[in-house]
């Protein structure tokens, strides 16, 4: 599987990794031995690159990932900026679990935090090193009005404790998993970073990340993998978009992508997926399959030749950004 480095380090990464969030539930309802069926499966497929986070139910994903990356050949990212206090909350699903561990996450990205964050993930996955490690969720998106105090800690304490773990070789990279452009732009101003793990932001239904994310990052050699490929769903069929119900526009908008991805004989998530990776900027794409079958189909996805027209003709009709590559015409 082809591989590309992350930022200007040596670590390479395949541009096609596996998202650990539904093994953790989040919207997504399967257990731990349909989890163990997924990895295995990527693994046996040839995929090294994997993602999870503390927040994936409250430590299911963590376990499960760690449980079968453990002696395998493999590189990992994970994330700081929550820690799991005991405890389980009321009503899971209004963090979008099913079943999670028991236990509350508390946002912390003060330099305590992070370090605190990053061992006890270390032991809840049962391995010896992460390899590039994620500020998670930092921004207004998630925050909102709080996010100034979040950010002060970030930039007065927690990048330094993530310089600190790679510049002493426990991590290879450092970066921030968001969804939003802005909170990474504000990033480039506290830190050198290694990568940004943007999710939705670039994708066949939005480019917004081109106007300024992605020429600011170029300039200073942060890279970013592709998160939400399919935009929470939306992009494979269902009614998600963004993590809620998608609004009329996102959905007629879908319906053209859609339109013209039939009328050339292609399955539109196969052009989602494919189209990120035309960008120099992006180093990898990580959707997160739901079952053994999702991925099976995001394999095949991701070898299906697209005819050129297929892209000119979605430009033709404004429906991605003229600045955009595409395959076969990248930058």
């Amino acid at each position: 599987m082809e591989k590309r480095n992350v930022g200007k380090t040596q670590l390479k990464i395949d541009v096609l990794g596996l998202g650990g969030a539904p093994l953790g539930g989040n919207f997504a309802d399967l257990d731990y031995a349909q989890g163990i069926e997924i990895i295995s499966a990527a693994l046996d497929a040839g995929m090294s690159y994997f993602d999870t986070a503390p927040w994936y139910g409250f430590g299911r994903s963590e376990r499960v990932v760690g449980d079968q990356l453990r002696g395998k050949n493999y590189i990992l990212s994970s994330k700081v900026g929550r820690l799991l206090a005991p405890g389980a909350v009321a009503t899971p699903m209004d963090f979008g679990m099913i079943d999670p561990l028991p236990f509350h996450p508390v946002y912390d990205y003060s330099y305590d935090g992070v370090m605190r964050a990053f061992e006890d993930g270390l032991q809840r996955l049962g391995l010896d090193r992460i390899d590039i490690l994620l500020a998670h969720d930092i921004g207004t998106f998630q925050h909102g009005d709080d996010n100034a105090k979040h950010f002060k800690d970030l930039q007065g304490g927690g990048y330094k404790a993530m310089a600190e773990l790679r510049a002493d070789g426990r991590v290879q990279a450092i970066g921030l998993g968001v969804n939003e452009n802005q909170v990474c732009l504000d990033a480039l101003n506290i830190g050198r970073w290694d990568v940004f793990l943007l999710a939705g932001r670039y994708t066949l239904l939005e480019q917004t990340a081109l106007d300024e994310l992605f020429p600011a990052c170029d300039v200073v050699g942060t890279t970013i993998i592709c998160g939400g490929p399919f935009n929470s769903g939306i992009l494979v069929g269902r009614e998600m978009w963004n993590y809620n119900n998608a609004p009329k526009a996102v959905v007629n908008k879908v319906k053209a992508l859609g339109a013209v991805a039939d009328k050339y004989g292609i399955p539109l998530p196969a052009a989602a997926l494919q189209f990120p990776l035309a960008h120099n900027t992006v180093t990898s794409v990580i959707p997160g399959p739901r079952s053994k079958v999702e991925l099976e189909e995001i394999l095949q996805w991701q070898s299906i030749k697209i005819p050129n027209e297929f892209w000119a003709s979605l430009k033709s009709q404004a429906l991605v950004h003229e600045d955009a590559p595409t395959p076969g015409h990248a930058l």
